[in-house]
């Protein structure tokens, strides 16, 4: 991985109790590694947390947004940074600790031989720590929908751990993208499929996130169980009545 660039990418909105931990945790694995976090003007001064640590360490980035616009859209303003950036690897990551800093390292050696790795939750039985049993069977089933409806040899192709090569960002019209939450991944998995690109999944433990609250909400689920029709079957007509992302 020599001279290569690395840019873990990490939405928030009110994350202050997470964020200062793990940031400096993130850029311990590797020399490699560079923070970007995206914050939707969080109330309780996540962005002031980001600015003091980034002040100190160039390898700390922050884009201030002017409100919660989503996590779909936080995602395709860091990847566009990234790319303007020149960075060769780009990870998503939860600022919740529910994905470990130290599994990045992983990732860099699974992209060695792929396009996109994917943080697994379900590709070696089931890996949640202290979600409720509803919770998990939502999220499980979920995956199988997904993979039934879509075609996609993806275990579980909601999940928000994961790294993307950065021509596979080149290649996909990110201002198409129309998803948030967790089709967002959905949309973004598939069309790296659709392209050809190989795809990796890794064995990770997803565990619940250690404070704040869930971002998770019926509208998120309503809208993953929806857009999988709309990929498989319509993804013309879905672009031509959502119109362009700007």
């Amino acid at each position: 991985m020599k001279n290569k660039k690395a840019l873990v990418i990490i939405p928030t909105y009110n994350e202050s109790e997470n964020i200062a931990q793990i940031v400096p945790e993130i850029l311990q694995q590797d020399k490699i590694f560079e923070v970007l976090v995206v914050d939707d003007n969080s109330p309780d001064g996540t962005a002031d947390i980001v600015k003091d640590m980034k002040n100190n360490n160039g390898r700390i980035h922050l884009i201030e947004r002017e409100g919660k616009l989503g996590l779909g859209s936080a995602y395709i303003r860091g990847f566009k940074y990234a790319l303007a950036n020149n960075y060769d690897f780009i990870f998503e990551m939860d600022a919740d600790f529910s994905h470990n800093p130290k599994d990045l390292t992983s990732f860099l050696v699974a992209i060695k031989e792929a396009d996109l790795v994917i943080g697994s939750r379900y590709c070696k039985g089931i890996n949640v720590v202290n979600w409720p049993f509803k919770r998990l069977l939502l999220s499980f089933f979920a995956a199988k929908y997904v993979r039934l409806i879509t075609g996609m040899p993806i275990n579980d192709p909601t999940g928000g751990f994961k790294c993307f090569r950065r021509k596979i960002l080149e290649e996909i019209d990110l201002d198409k993208i129309m998803s948030d939450g967790y089709s967002f991944q959905i949309e973004m998995n598939y069309k790296a499929w659709k392209k050809g690109f190989k795809i990796v999944e890794i064995p990770i433990v997803f565990v619940e996130r250690r404070s704040g609250s869930s971002k998770m909400s019926k509208a998120i689920v309503r809208e993953a169980i929806f857009v999988v029709w709309k990929l498989r079957f319509f993804p013309k007509l879905w672009q031509k009545l959502s119109g362009k992302r700007g």
